[in-house]
């Protein structure tokens, strides 16, 4: 898997998410464990303009043995039966928080190649839940393609909206206005006026910040990030490195 030699840097929180997140004390000091993990993933540039393949960077960053498991992090699961953003038991075992962009090219490499493995090995068995995280990075279009996934979710679509988001070539036709109309299209959002509406609406945009805080509270600077069951893992990482940290999970 390529590396890049560069060591971007982590990026200032905008203003928006810097009030206190509560996520108490002790995830608070275990916390600071994802951000070194994901200090090599895809990053975004500190410049306004980003150029997405520049700032992408090596996604075998983290060494899940080397950074361990950090229980505390496990309060951050939601197990929330009825979370659109979701899929798995709410009482699985094992729970994989990802932290993602939608313009990032190291998460559409996740979505495509490792996650569908998961999910045959793992969420179908009932091992493994797999929580979505919208961590929009990558500026305006990251931010409506986030609010666009949370409004296909709120029809039951999330998941076949992440799915046209992240196919192959996806990225590089943008996600403006008439785009994401394109994608809830293909992921068969029912009511397209109803996902028109909760593009824009002040739920979105509440969503899309609460996950975007719980990210930047972590320390997390880059994406996808995850959390399974407390242990940080960075990158876009070979499916052998995402079995080794949930079997490890699960036996416990």
């Amino acid at each position: 898997m390529p590396k890049n030699t560069s060591k971007p840097s982590r990026p200032a929180a905008p203003a928006k998410s810097r009030k206190p997140f509560l996520i108490g004390a002790a995830v608070v000091a275990a916390a600071a464990v994802l951000g070194i993990a994901s200090y090599q993933a895809s990053s975004p540039d500190p410049k306004p303009t980003v150029n997405d393949s520049a700032a992408s960077a090596s996604a075998s960053a983290s060494d899940p043995a080397a950074a361990g498991s950090h229980p505390e992090l496990m309060k951050l699961a939601r197990r929330d039966a009825k979370d659109p953003l979701a899929q798995g038991r709410a009482d699985a075992p094992v729970v994989m928080i990802e932290y993602a962009d939608f313009k990032c090219s190291y998460c559409g490499k996740f979505a495509r190649d490792t996650e569908p493995q998961l999910v045959k090995k793992y969420v179908d068995n009932g091992t493994l839940r797999i929580e979505w995280r919208n961590f929009p990075i990558f500026g305006a279009e990251s931010e409506a393609a986030a609010r666009g996934a949370w409004a296909a979710g709120q029809q039951g679509r999330f998941w076949q909206f992440h799915a046209a988001a992240y196919a192959e070539g996806a990225k590089e036709k943008g996600f403006g206005g008439d785009r994401l109309k394109e994608l809830a299209e293909e992921a068969g959002v029912p009511d397209a006026a109803r996902f028109e509406k909760d593009l824009d609406s002040d739920a979105a945009k509440a969503a899309v910040k609460k996950d975007q805080d719980e990210a930047y509270a972590l320390g997390a600077s880059s994406t996808p990030s995850f959390l399974i069951n407390g242990t940080p893992l960075a990158g876009a990482q070979p499916m052998a490195e995402f079995t080794q940290v949930i079997e490890a999970a699960a036996k416990k």
